[in-house]
Parts: C-alpha cells; sequence; structure tokens
C-alpha cells in the first residue's frame, strides 16, 4: 500500500499518532508524514531496520529521527545492498524444485528492487497457486532447511541503534516474542541493546499474545525501557492485526511517544 491509502485507513480506524515503519527503508516518510496531517493525526518518523543477532534477524525499529541524516540514509543502502543478491538465490533455490521465474515474479510486488525480501516471493507463490497463503510459502519453502532458504547478513545490533540515535531518534526492539531465542540469547540481546543506548520494546504488538503482552511488560520494567505499540500492519489479508485495533498499553509503563514529545509532527 502507498504512505497515503495506509495514512487513510489509519485514520479511519481511529488512530491519533501514527508512524510508517518500512523495512529498512526511509523514503516514504515525506509523503507518510503529509498524508498524516491531511488526515489530522500526528507523525513520528519511522523505519524497521534488519538486524543479525545470535544468528537470527531481529527488527529494531526507529522512532523519531530526522529522515535527512545522513548516517542513516548510508547505513541503510548498504543494509538493503544484500537484498538482490539474496534473492536472486532464494529463486534459484525455488528453481530447482520447479517453480520457475520466481524473481521475476517477486518483483512484481515490491516497487524498489532493493527492498526484495521473502514476503515478495511468498506473494508470488500464492499467487501462482502453488500455496494457499504466505504462511505456507514460509513453512514449505522459505524457512531454514527448504529449498528457498537463504541466510542474509543484516547490520550488526551496535550499528543499527546507533544510526537511529544519532539521527535524533530512539531505537525499539520490534516483536521481541518473534525471535526463537533461549532465555540466556534474549537476556543477552536486552543487555547489548540497552548497553548500544536501545530505549524501548514493543510489548503491545500484533505479533504478540494477550500473555505475551504480560511478559514483555514486565521486561520492559526490568530493563528500565519505555514501551512501545504498534499493529505490525503490511497489507489486508496479510497481518494478524489492523491499523488502530490492538490493546492499550499497561498503564504502568512510559510509552515511547512520552520520549519523543518534541519530536513528534
Amino acid at each position: 500500500m502507498t504512505p497515503e491509502d495506509l495514512a487513510a485507513r489509519a485514520a479511519q480506524n481511529g488512530v491519533e499518532l501514527w508512524a510508517l515503519t518500512d523495512h529498512d527503508e526511509i523514503g516514504g516518510q515525506r509523503r507518510a508524514a503529509e498524508a498524516a496531517r491531511a488526515h489530522g493525526m500526528r507523525y513520528l518518523t519511522g523505519t524497521e531496520i534488519s538486524v543479525t543477532f545470535a544468528g537470527e534477524t531481529v527488527h529494531i525499529v526507529g522512532l523519531g529521527f530526522d529522515p535527512d541524516d545522513a548516517g542513516m540514509r548510508h547505513g541503510l543502502v548498504e543494509t538493503r545492498g544484500g537484498r538482490g543478491a539474496r534473492a536472486l538465490e532464494i529463486a534459484a533455490g525455488l528453481a530447482q524444485v520447479g517453480i520457475r521465474n520466481a524473481y521475476e515474479g517477486a518483483l512484481k510486488y515490491v516497487g524498489n528492487p532493493e527492498l526484495i525480501s521473502r514476503t515478495h516471493f511468498a506473494r508470488f507463490l500464492v499467487e501462482t497457486g502453488a500455496c494457499r497463503d504466505t504462511s505456507e510459502v514460509f513453512r514449505r519453502y522459505l524457512t531454514e532447511g527448504k529449498p528457498g532458504y537463504v541466510p542474509h547478513r543484516w547490520a550488526s545490533l551496535k550499528n543499527a541503534v546507533q544510526w537511529i540515535t544519532d539521527a535524533g531518534g530512539l531505537a525499539v526492539i520490534a516483536h521481541p516474542a518473534r525471535y526463537k531465542f533461549t532465555a540466556n540469547e534474549e537476556y543477552a540481546l536486552f543487555t547489548e541493546f540497552k548497553a548500544h543506548g536501545g530505549r524501548g520494546v514493543e510489548v503491545v504488538t500484533g505479533s504478540h499474545t494477550a500473555a505475551e503482552y504480560v511478559k514483555y511488560a514486565e521486561t520492559a520494567k526490568e530493563f528500565g525501557l519505555a514501551a512501545s505499540r504498534g499493529s505490525d500492519f503490511h497489507s489486508p489479508g496479510e497481518s494478524h492485526t489492523d491499523l488502530g485495533r490492538l490493546p492499550y498499553l499497561p498503564g504502568e509503563l512510559t510509552p515511547v511517544w512520552e520520549l519523543l514529545a518534541d519530536r513528534i509532527q
């Protein structure tokens, strides 16, 4: 969806403060901010940076940064740079099991080839009837040990947090329950994240259950982090939760937007 379409959907669903958090990209920020204003919403700049930590891909959300910051822009270009080569390897793996032209098919679903990802391949495989939905695609083809799985080395946790904070923003660990970490690995993630200047964690998100809201509310208090709340909405039919449909944050937590009051547009 375009930034304008997302803004309209958010406003229609009662969102008061919105952030567009594209993966490893900030090119839509000005359009998103203008669209938010047109619908009477307040706006925070946003992005979601892919990071490799303990062999897993972790997402770090940046909020309230300067979208013109040169360091942030350069870092995201470098992060995106590996997507194209990875996509060609994914397509080659799929071709070996009889799925042809997957790269070209995936490109139809992404406006910028630098941003091609597994999700775009998943949409193509659903379109061709190879799978019923994107969840089945990931299970059968795009996870470790499957024909289309190709690991990627993303940014470091330190770099991602530094890009965000140096640009005047606040770094947030996105949907922590999604990562397949042991308790020790998760503790190391939060410890290192905070040591690098990270300030928040997503507590209420479309990727979490009600029990996980409670768990990560406690984690936020344990590590002295502010709490974030985000739908993780990608598009209709592919997301757990629509824009504006999440429950509120637990009252004893500090919302990230309180720390970013001077950056809200």
